[in-house]
C-alpha cells in the first residue's frame, strides 16, 4: 500500500487536534474510508503508560470512536498485539459477550507506524475509586454490580473456544504452570541490590508450584479481569469488558482469583496498597458473595479458588517488583519517591498470598 502524504479533505483539522501517537491526517483519512467517520476528527488520549494506548475521538457529526494502539517506545515483538486484541473481541461480540463492537484493523504501519484497530465508544461508568463509587451509585444500587461482574464472568468462561474460532490464540494446557515460570523468572531477574524478601518471595512460588489444582476447562481468560476495566451502565450491569492485551487461553479460576484479590474490603491491609477501591464503598458485595455469584451462573467448581486468589497475590508482588526494579534502575523517568514504599507492599502481598493459601 503507498505511503500516504497529507490528505487535502482532512488538512483543515488543524494540529490543534492531535495527540501523540497519532499521525493527524494518515489515521483521519483512514477512519474515514474504513469506519465511516466524517472528518475533521479529534484525537483524546485516555489511557496511557506502558501498555496500549486508547484514544476517544470524536468526528464532526458528534460520533465517537475508540481507538487502541501500542505504546510510542519500548514495545516488546510480541507484545501489544493489535490484530490479537481485535481477533478476541470480534470473536466475542457477536456471542453476546459484552466488549466494545469492533469496527476495524489497520495493519498497515505507513498509516501510523504502528497497527491500531477502531471499535465502538461505549459510554457509561468506570469505578476506579471509592469516591467514583460514591458519587455514581447510591448505596443501595452497589450490591447488584459484584453480582454482575460475577455472572459477565461466568458468561465469558462459558465460551466454547472451539466454536468462538479461538482455538489457536494460545495453549490449551498448563496455564498456571507456565504463569509461575514466567513471574518467577522475572521476578529473579530483577532483585535490587540492598532489597530482601528473606527468600519468602521464592518459598511462596515453591508452594503454589507444588499444588496446582487440577484446570476444569480451556476458557478464554481476560487475564486482568477487575471492577475498573468494565464500563457499568446506570443500572450497574456491564456494557463492555475493556483492555484484553493479555488475554489468552487457560483457566478460569485464575480469572475469578484475581477479581477476588482487587474487590476488596473496607477492611483489608492491602488498601495502602490498592488505595480506596471501589468496592469498600457501603453497600458492595464481599468477596464470599461476589464467589456465591460465579458459582450460581457457572457448572465450575470454586472450592479451590483460595488457591488461584493466593497466586493472584504472588503475581501482583512480582509485578510491582519488576516495576520498583525499573524505577530504582533510572529507567522510568519521574517521582522515585513514589516507589519508596514498594518493599513494604511486595512482603504484604506475599505473606497475603501465604495466609490465603493455607485456606486452599
Amino acid at each position: 500500500m503507498r505511503r500516504r502524504g497529507p490528505s487535502p479533505l482532512l488538512a483543515f483539522a488543524g494540529m490543534e487536534n492531535a495527540a501523540i501517537g497519532i499521525n493527524l491526517n494518515n489515521v483521519s483519512q483512514w477512519m474515514c474510508e474504513h469506519v465511516g467517520a466524517t472528518a475533521p476528527l479529534e484525537f483524546e488520549l485516555i489511557a496511557g503508560g506502558r501498555s496500549n494506548l486508547t484514544y476517544r475521538v470524536s468526528d464532526a457529526n458528534a460520533r465517537t470512536f475508540a481507538l487502541r494502539r501500542p505504546p510510542v517506545s519500548h514495545v516488546l515483538p510480541t507484545a501489544h498485539d493489535m490484530v490479537r486484541e481485535h481477533t478476541i473481541i470480534s470473536a466475542l461480540h457477536p456471542l453476546h459477550v459484552p466488549v466494545a463492537r469492533p469496527l476495524g484493523l489497520c495493519t498497515d504501519e505507513s498509516v501510523n507506524d504502528s497497527p491500531f484497530y477502531v471499535m465502538e465508544f461505549v459510554e457509561g461508568a468506570i469505578l476506579r475509586t471509592r469516591s467514583d463509587a460514591e458519587s455514581v451509585f447510591k448505596e443501595s444500587e452497589r450490591r447488584i454490580i459484584g453480582d454482575n461482574l460475577a455472572a459477565t464472568l461466568a458468561q465469558l468462561h462459558d465460551v466454547n473456544v472451539e466454536r468462538a474460532g479461538l482455538s489457536d490464540l494460545a495453549r490449551h494446557d498448563g496455564y498456571i504452570e507456565r504463569q509461575l515460570r514466567r513471574w518467577r523468572t522475572q521476578y529473579d531477574q530483577m532483585s535490587v541490590e540492598g532489597v530482601d524478601y528473606g527468600g519468602v518471595v521464592e518459598a511462596v512460588g515453591d508452594q503454589l508450584a507444588a499444588s496446582i489444582p487440577r484446570q476444569q476447562r480451556v476458557s478464554v481468560v481476560h487475564g486482568d479481569y477487575r471492577l475498573d476495566n468494565t464500563v457499568l451502565d446506570a443500572a450497574g450491569a456491564v456494557k463492555a469488558i475493556l483492555d484484553w492485551e493479555i488475554c489468552t487461553l487457560g483457566d478460569p479460576m485464575a480469572d475469578l482469583g484475581l477479581l477476588l484479590v482487587y474487590w476488596a474490603e473496607p477492611d483489608d491491609p492491602s488498601e495502602a496498597l490498592l488505595g480506596a477501591a471501589p468496592t469498600t464503598a457501603a453497600g458492595f458485595s464481599t468477596r464470599e458473595q461476589v464467589l456465591a455469584a460465579y458459582a450460581s451462573h457457572s457448572d465450575l467448581d470454586v472450592s479451590q479458588v483460595a488457591y488461584y486468589q493466593a497466586f493472584g497475590y504472588w503475581k501482583l508482588a512480582c509485578i510491582m517488583q519488576g516495576v520498583f526494579a525499573r524505577y530504582s534502575a533510572g529507567a522510568t523517568a519521574g517521582d522515585q519517591g513514589s516507589v519508596q514504599e514498594y518493599p513494604q507492599h511486595i512482603k504484604m502481598l506475599v505473606e497475603l498470598a501465604k495466609q490465603t493459601l493455607e485456606q486452599h
